[in-house]
């Protein structure tokens, strides 16, 4: 069991090294990531600051051309984290598994909030979004099914169920978002 660390810069560090281990795959990541309750509250104060700085940042550099704003930007993350969190915990449930989520959800906010760092500096450097967006996708992809095998310990088809799990409770979320934040005129006229 990993030892709690004593500041929040010390935590960040040692999920930094756990995060570049689970990238990886590496069977020790578990051992950098704090699974207390110190740790998932460290671990969602991480999460939260990443939701805000990926929120903002368009803004500031100048690309904000989406037509919402950023706080119906944060509600919907928000809407759409607790529906992925949701459908995780029923699939864990669902597996006899539900003591992975702790450890889970620890090790997935500090990868949303290293992805969001490593996001941002793609669009810094001026990468081109579909560059960005596919290296994006393939980390995050490659994260998540690392999380399963090596922090949850899950099996093949167990790391299926609880990304399939994932994905409906996304779509889920989108549709809730759809019906509760309605889009404003000109991110509707963007289309996809």
């Amino acid at each position: 069991m990993p030892q709690p660390t004593s500041t929040i810069i010390e935590e960040m560090v040692a999920a930094a090294r756990g995060i570049a281990a689970v990238t990886v795959g590496d069977r020790r990541a578990p051992s950098y990531f704090d699974f207390s309750l110190r740790g998932l509250a460290g671990s969602f104060i991480a999460f939260l600051v990443a939701t805000a700085f990926g929120a903002y940042l368009p803004t500031f550099i100048g690309r904000a051309d989406t037509g919402l704003p950023t706080s119906r930007l944060i509600l919907m993350a928000g809407l759409l984290f607790a529906a992925q969190l949701g459908f995780s915990a029923l699939a864990l449930r669902q597996i006899k598994r539900l003591d992975g989520l702790l450890p889970y959800l620890v090790a997935d906010n500090w990868a949303a909030f290293y992805v969001t760092a490593l996001s941002s500096i793609l669009m810094l450097v001026g990468l081109p979004s579909t560059i960005a967006i596919g290296i994006v996708d393939i980390l995050v992809l490659v994260i998540e099914i690392n999380i399963a095998r090596v922090i949850v310990m899950l099996g093949p088809w167990q790391i299926a169920m609880l990304l399939i799990a994932q994905l409906v409770g996304v779509c889920v979320g989108l549709l809730v978002i759809a019906l509760v934040v309605p889009l404003p005129a000109a991110a509707v006229a963007l289309g996809p």
